[in-house]
């Protein structure tokens, strides 16, 4: 009878000890409880200690931090009809527990389909140059389309980020055919225009020395003018102060000198007549002056 009781005891302790562990729930700050009562939602409970009534209350957990999820590659068409192969993330978070429990079954399941579904629809609207340009219009696009779905489910769509596109094998070799003649078409012009500045450079300092040239030889005459000019100013200046005997010593001592030399034939300028004839008129006055001195010498002796 005694080990009856123990039993019923035991297995009455272990209820109660259930039915209080069900009914006493800490909630952390990032979680919620959406709470049904009968099949009924109540509300939502937390953060912090939440009292249920035991085998009455179901609770439900929520977490409301933001979660990333990867959706695989995914084959899509193109507008142009060119398959590639995409895989992208998207982040969300939880704004409305309830929601999230009540209008879907697995929201989360859900989200992916729809972003794969998504994902192809918009694929399927673009060209292919512009699916391998325009990846944050794409990015846009996914989250917008994405949020209008989610948001019925309490979800908020924070982000969408395409990782990696992959074109098919013919359109990656022409693409780097491309890239290739790109970069020789830059190398071409970079030369060219390396060219086109030496030209102009070398031309530039040809021009420079050119210029230095004519101002330098400018220079030059201007002070081989002002040189040849100072030495006819002098030679004018002494020839001014020249007399008449003093040319007529410079011509006998001219030819003095050509009478020493070898030659058979003198020939006399033409100035050496007004030569003599200047001679004989100072001769003329030398002897006058002489005359006129000695009349002077015998008066005044008498």
């Amino acid at each position: 009878m005694d080990v009856v009781l123990l039993c019923v005891f035991g297995i009455l302790a272990l209820f109660l000890l259930s039915a209080l562990a069900q009914a006493i729930r800490i909630v952390p700050e990032y979680q919620r409880l959406v709470v049904m009562r009968f099949g009924r939602v109540i509300g939502e409970r937390g953060p912090g200690l939440v009292f249920l009534i035991p085998f009455i209350d179901k609770a439900i957990t929520v977490d409301l931090r933001e979660r990333v999820r990867e959706v695989p590659h995914q084959t899509c068409i193109t507008k142009d009809n060119a398959a590639i192969a995409v895989d992208f993330v998207w982040y969300y978070k939880v704004v409305d527990p309830v929601m999230s429990v009540v209008q879907v079954e697995n929201f989360e399941e859900s989200a992916g389909n729809m972003a794969t579904t998504t994902l192809r629809a918009v694929i399927g609207g673009i060209l292919l140059d512009d699916v391998l340009s325009q990846r944050e219009y794409i990015n846009n696009m996914l989250r917008t389309r994405l949020d209008e779905v989610t948001e019925r489910w309490g979800v908020k769509v924070t982000n969408v980020e395409i990782r990696e596109i992959v074109p098919p094998r013919e359109i990656q070799e022409a693409m780097n055919r491309q890239m290739s003649a790109e970069r020789n078409r830059r190398a071409l012009v970079t030369e060219s225009l390396g060219k086109k500045e030496a030209a102009i450079n070398v031309a530039e300092g040809e021009k420079q020395a050119s210029i230095l040239r004519a101002e330098g030889e400018k220079q030059a005459a201007i002070l081989r003018a002002e040189g040849f000019a100072l030495a006819l100013s002098k030679i004018f200046d002494v020839a001014k102060e020249i007399d008449e005997k003093t040319l007529t010593l410079q011509y006998f001592d001219t030819l003095k000198a050509l009478g020493q030399g070898q030659s058979s034939k003198i020939i006399f300028p033409m100035e050496f007549t007004e030569m003599l004839k200047a001679f004989q008129r100072l001769r003329g006055e030398a002897k006058t002056q002489e005359q006129g001195d000695g009349v002077s010498e015998g008066s005044e002796t008498t």
